[in-house]
């Protein structure tokens, strides 16, 4: 190679190396002012698509108003459902996006737009957004030594995966909130963990290498990576000193237990504050059976607003008595709406057309209700709210610009947020 073809050849490469250095610097930096701030997600997962004008957006003087009433809340002119008293307490600390409206009717389709901030795409799955904000977190390496829990914690839920970033990025999944997760105690004959760990990485470092020994060969090497960091996301939790985050204890946190709700849903709230006070980015907790085709508002009425509430109102009111509320954003939300004619079952079926998702925290304001919908309900009439709206509020509210840029599985640069998503303005301190 002469000079000059070293120099064309030296120059081509330049154009490609650095983006992608000036990539990997910006998420490094947002990284480090993510973890800094020591910013979380709680999300609070509706399973099933919850009636909302039935809970945020009532509509008494209509025939689809249904059989409860409006109450005040804690913010001037915002009115909820009477069945959430200690949610509507906090209406300075939460706000309602009433004009949402998005193109998912079908459950599984509308459960991954909603976690994900995109439509279902069989060329590149994109990830949950706690496996995205695991992401981030993990970009601060210094930081990540001290961390020895998982980033991202769902309670019930874990329905929507890491998409291309991998397993590394995962939720880790607790089915019985207030017990420690199963597993996490080494056996009682194992003398040191430590030690153990040294061997197991021995092993899987000479299965990459020589042929016939740990793993079989033909395995991609994506895949052993994979093998890897399940197995070191397992150790770290096994021989970490703050495990026992994850314990409530039914006598000194009887209490607590009692406000929450005595429940998986006010467990895995309570646990949920717990987790976000250690410094988890993100917690999933799940609360399902929102598929109320029949028999609506006596299914809301005696089982899911009662657990709702304790539960969620108790998590806000904890979280701002503490403080960590200006560090954590919260978002109530679920598959879809339903619709404002209620049935021949006295249910309300499938609806993304027109509804709403509760927001707070963080740098999120408080006491608002945005966005509005027709006196029936059937159509947004001020503001209306698409789901990059949505996500670009949730990363605005973590301190996260909603254009950050993630990498897929074919390399391509994409924004975190959804391309030229904004955060709602009127939302955002």
């Amino acid at each position: 190679m002469d000079r000059r073809h070293f120099l064309k050849h030296a120059a081509t490469g330049a154009a490609v190396v650095a983006p992608g250095i000036s990539f990997l610097s910006n998420i490094s930096a947002q990284a480090a002012e993510l973890k800094k701030k020591n910013k979380s997600l709680i999300i609070l997962w509706m399973g099933g698509g919850p009636a909302t004008i039935d809970l945020w957006d009532m509509k008494p003087d209509s025939v689809n108003g249904g059989e409860h009433k409006p109450k005040s809340t804690a913010a001037a002119g915002v009115q909820i459902t009477e069945h959430l008293p200690t949610v509507a307490k906090q209406f300075k600390n939460l706000s309602i996006i009433r004009s949402l409206t998005t193109s998912e009717g079908d459950h599984n389709r509308g459960t991954f737009l909603m976690n994900t901030g995109r439509v279902p795409n069989p060329l590149s799955e994109f990830p949950h957004i706690g496996s995205v904000l695991g992401y981030q977190y993990s970009q601060d390496l210094e930081a990540m030594k001290s961390m020895d829990l998982p980033l991202f914690i769902s309670v019930g839920g874990g329905r929507v995966g890491p998409g291309f970033l991998g397993m590394k990025y995962s939720s880790f999944n607790v089915r019985n909130p207030g017990a420690p997760p199963e597993n996490v105690e080494p056996p009682k004959d194992v003398v040191s963990m430590p030690r153990r760990a040294v061997l197991f990485e021995t092993l899987e470092g000479t299965s990459t290498t020589k042929p016939g020994m740990g793993l079989k060969t033909g395995v991609s090497a994506d895949s052993v990576q994979a093998h890897k960091d399940v197995y070191k996301k397992a150790l770290d939790l096994v021989v970490s000193s703050r495990k026992e985050v994850f314990s409530i204890d039914a006598v000194k946190d009887k209490a607590a237990i009692d406000r929450y709700g005595n429940n998986n849903f006010g467990k895995g709230c309570l646990l949920a504050k717990k987790l976000v006070e250690a410094g988890v980015g993100c917690v999933e907790v799940e609360l399902g059976g929102w598929d109320m085709h029949a028999g609506i508002f006596n299914a809301l009425a005696t089982r899911a607003l009662p657990t709702l509430d304790k539960g969620m109102g108790s998590l806000v009111e904890d979280l701002a008595a503490s403080g960590k509320l200006k560090d954590t954003v919260i978002v109530w939300m679920g598959d879809f709406g339903r619709t404002p004619k209620i049935n021949a079952g006295g249910g309300r079926d499938h609806f993304p057309r027109a509804w709403s998702v509760v927001v707070g925290g963080g740098n999120i304001k408080g006491g608002i209700a945005y966005g509005a919908t027709n006196k029936d309900g059937t159509d947004v009439t001020e503001n209306p709210a698409k789901i990059g709206d949505l996500y670009g509020t949730l990363y605005a509210g973590l301190g996260l610009a909603p254009d950050t840029q993630i990498r897929d599985n074919l390399g391509r640069p994409t924004a975190i947020a959804g391309d030229k998503a904004t955060a709602i303005k009127d939302l955002i301190a």
